[in-house]
């Protein structure tokens, strides 16, 4: 299918992070765009608004009469997420339609451009967003497919303004995803074991990122952290390849150090080193997110005062480490982090950040065979906080498994003041223990609890 033949797309999951970004470049496009998604959010009633016609019910009669009459050069995208039961899906199927998976969508978009593909188990949404900020901040033109909304643009989607421009792509690793990708250049930000109900193990999942890293087109380049590139690297003459990491890397922040809530360091390189850059989004990891940025920018040609530029004017992402509450008295802070690498790299930078300050934190498990699968990694993150709440395991596409819940975290969480709550109880149990950092942690559907607690703090 020729893209440039569509006349209408729809989305089966429209309102998912990566597919909201794909229907919104359509529609920027000139493509008459509708979908269907399960639950309505904010992000789809943003959708809406731009001109997307939504729907929330399975049901064939609801979807586009154009559609329905004329399968000729309409593209059906949908996410691995709609269950195998779902009847618009079967019946796109049974009709001869072309359907296709996001990532199979966003190979045939970025075929013709220049890609930049950011992949990793955590830390992917955060470098992406960077990257293209720094590019735009340059002036180096790009469109940026991102896993979270962008602070400094209100989007997940960063439009380009010309035909041969550079794609930013935030490459999925989840059931393989990002092996429809053949970048000119790829970040990896961590391999961390995850999705283990995908790929059963840690080895398939670093054989799964070995394919995306030789998946890089000739006399590419691969900017891997520290330790990374030799467990998924087979061809090292084939591409270019540099180390990053905030120390012992071939690219290091140098002269590190905390002034108020920003790092402030040297991106030194060798001989290459630009001096004082700061960055106002916390966390340690979000320095080394920085770096993998910054080589990427200045390997497509930024200078070295745009790139200082855009690092003190980099806002964030959208539930990265996002300050909700700021005041003398009260602190608060929610993060998507899910996996116990994240939650560890997010406290840790807490604590660094408030030292004498209790972190009371809120923590929703996501996906049944993930807390499973990292029950004990789970429990020992959550003790680096002073007190803990667990909620309820989000199920997000999973059933649940027999004998997983959070319950099974609390007794390894090493501290005494720790329970798990439901979401009608929580607000009321946040208050009784009078937090002075309190932190919500999840990917789940714990983001949609924050303005009411907020409007409880205040």
């Amino acid at each position: 299918m020729k893209l440039k033949n569509i006349h209408s797309v729809y989305f089966l999951g429209i309102g998912g992070i990566g597919m909201s970004a794909l229907a919104r470049w359509f529609k920027h496009n000139g493509k008459a765009v509708s979908g269907y998604d399960k639950t309505e959010t904010a992000l789809t009633k943003q959708l809406q608004a731009e001109g997307i016609s939504i729907h929330f019910e399975d049901n064939l009669e609801l979807i586009d009469r154009k559609i329905k009459t004329s399968k000729e050069d309409v593209l059906i995208i949908y996410t691995p997420a709609i269950p195998k039961e779902h009847k618009e899906w079967n019946w796109f199927q049974a009709e001869g339609y072309s359907v296709m998976k996001r990532s199979q969508v966003l190979g045939l978009i970025t075929k013709n451009m220049i890609s930049v593909a950011v992949a990793g188990t955590h830390g992917k949404t955060t470098t992406s967003s960077m990257i293209v900020h720094l590019m735009k901040t340059a002036g180096i033109d790009c469109a940026g497919f991102l896993g979270g909304i962008a602070t400094n643009y209100g989007t997940n989607m960063i439009m380009n303004e010309q035909k041969n421009s550079i794609a930013v792509i935030e490459a999925d690793e989840f059931d393989r995803s990002f092996l429809t990708l053949k970048p000119d250049a790829a970040v990896v930000t961590a391999i961390d074991a995850d999705h283990l109900d995908i790929y059963g193990n840690q080895d398939a999942l670093k054989a799964s990122f070995a394919d995306f890293v030789s998946s890089i087109e000739n006399k590419g380049k691969l900017f891997t952290k520290q330790g990374i590139a030799k467990e998924i690297l087979k061809d090292k003459g084939r591409i270019k390849h540099v180390s990053y990491a905030i120390q012992g890397a071939e690219i290091n922040a140098a002269n590190l150090s905390i002034e108020g809530a920003a790092f402030v360091f040297d991106y030194s390189h060798g001989k290459k080193v630009i001096k004082g850059l700061r960055l106002n989004v916390p966390g340690y990891h979000n320095v080394e997110n920085a770096l993998a940025a910054i080589a990427v920018t200045k390997y497509f040609g930024a200078d070295d005062d745009s790139i200082r530029e855009g690092i003190s004017s980099y806002r964030g992402v959208k539930r990265r480490f996002e300050y909700i509450v700021k005041t003398d008295k009260m602190v608060f802070i929610d993060d998507y982090a899910h996996h116990p690498v994240e939650i560890e790299s997010f406290l840790k930078s807490v604590r660094d950040l408030y030292p004498n300050k209790k972190i009371t934190a809120v923590f929703q498990p996501h996906l049944f065979s993930r807390t499973r699968d990292f029950a004990q990694g789970f429990s020992e993150s959550l003790s680096l906080a002073d007190e803990v709440i667990l909620l309820d395991i989000y199920p997000a596409r999973e059933l649940p498994i027999e004998g997983i819940t959070s319950e099974m975290l609390l007794e390894n969480i090493k501290l005494e003041k720790k329970k798990v709550c439901q979401k009608a109880d929580l607000i009321a149990q946040i208050l009784s223990w009078k937090p002075e950092v309190l932190v919500t942690i999840g990917a789940g559907d714990i983001d949609k609890l924050v303005e009411p607690i907020k409007a409880e703090l205040l």
